[in-house]
């Protein structure tokens, strides 16, 4: 069975890397375009393409699919490379164009997309934050059959995963593993039985995972401090949370976080939002709509991460 597998970053490299480890045939990948990146913003090839590159296979980094639209030549282009390969299938992770109904129908058991959450929770293009921000105890990897919609196919598989206290990143890696042995799976019992069985989508409980937006980054501290720490976690790496602290004329980013339990030293019912309550090497405590937030990990502009306990040997502080 030859399989085109088609995504970008370092979530989709390791589904590549699991399925070509696996033995299956990749005649081709297809791939974002290189992007700037680095301090020299030097054009740089994504983790998939990169993979492809090291394992001989071609590749192809088409900037759209859609026959009618703004680049119909390099769309043209690579359907007439895909009708040659006439491919069994098409994995799909986190590529980042559309889809469009010619690419649907053409592997001959259609295009399985690897998904970072539990369908129908969570479609859309940032199911790893909004899970954390939302505060979901669980979240996945659904395998799913690729239709027209935004990630309403059918659901040919899924593993479910904890949310306890990771960070966007750690969660990734964890969802990455889970969703290269899932993949490698399903196409081992396609190869197998040459059906795939799959289930619909339950019409309750959809959510959508809205792009993250930078506006989102600065935090609102009139919300209540379990809100902020979340979405600390979520928004790390990226864009990374924010927060203006008394005697800095720019914001810092907050890599960690927490919000204290009522009654713990530091925390306050009554002080104002954004009031600082206290500064020790155990963290900055800050006032907000409810409970106190305490800053754990953070980076002055054009400054490295620091622990607290670093961070606060340089800032004091204002009296007054």
């Amino acid at each position: 069975m030859n399989v085109v597998f088609a995504g970008t970053p370092e979530f989709a490299r390791q589904a590549l890397a699991a399925i070509l480890q696996a033995g299956f045939s990749v005649p081709l990948v297809m791939t974002q375009p290189d992007r700037p990146a680095g301090r020299g913003m030097k054009l740089t090839p994504s983790p998939v393409k990169q993979q492809a590159v090291a394992h001989n296979i071609p590749v192809i980094q088409p900037v759209s699919l859609r026959l009618d639209g703004k680049y119909p030549e390099e769309a043209a282009s690579a359907r007439q490379t895909l009708q040659q390969l006439q491919p069994d299938v098409m994995v799909v992770a986190a590529y980042g164009l559309i889809l469009p109904q010619w690419v649907l129908d053409l592997p001959r058991y259609g295009c399985l997309n690897i998904h970072a959450s539990l369908l129908p929770r969570w479609r859309g293009a940032a199911p790893i934050q909004r899970a954390i921000e939302a505060g979901d105890s669980q979240t996945g990897i659904a395998i799913m059959q690729m239709d027209a919609g935004l990630d309403t196919g059918n659901v040919i598989a899924s593993e479910t995963l904890p949310i306890v206290d990771q960070n966007a990143a750690q969660l990734h890696d964890e969802l990455a593993v889970m969703g290269a042995r899932q993949i490698v799976a399903v196409l081992q019992a396609l190869d197998k039985d040459s059906v795939l069985h799959s289930r619909a989508q339950p019409q309750a409980g959809v959510t959508y995972a809205a792009k993250l937006d930078k506006r989102e980054a600065a935090l609102d501290l009139s919300e209540d401090a379990v809100t902020l720490a979340r979405r600390v976690r979520a928004f790390n790496p990226a864009p990374g949370a924010s927060v203006m602290l008394p005697g800095l004329d720019s914001p810092v980013k907050v890599w960690d976080a927490c919000a204290l339990e009522a009654g713990a030293a530091g925390a306050s019912a009554s002080a104002a939002p954004g009031q600082v309550l206290a500064v020790t090497p155990e963290g900055i405590d800050i006032a907000t709509g409810n409970g106190t937030l305490r800053l754990l990990q953070l980076q002055k502009a054009g400054g490295k991460r620091q622990p607290v306990a670093v961070f606060v040997t340089g800032w004091k502080l204002p009296q007054g």
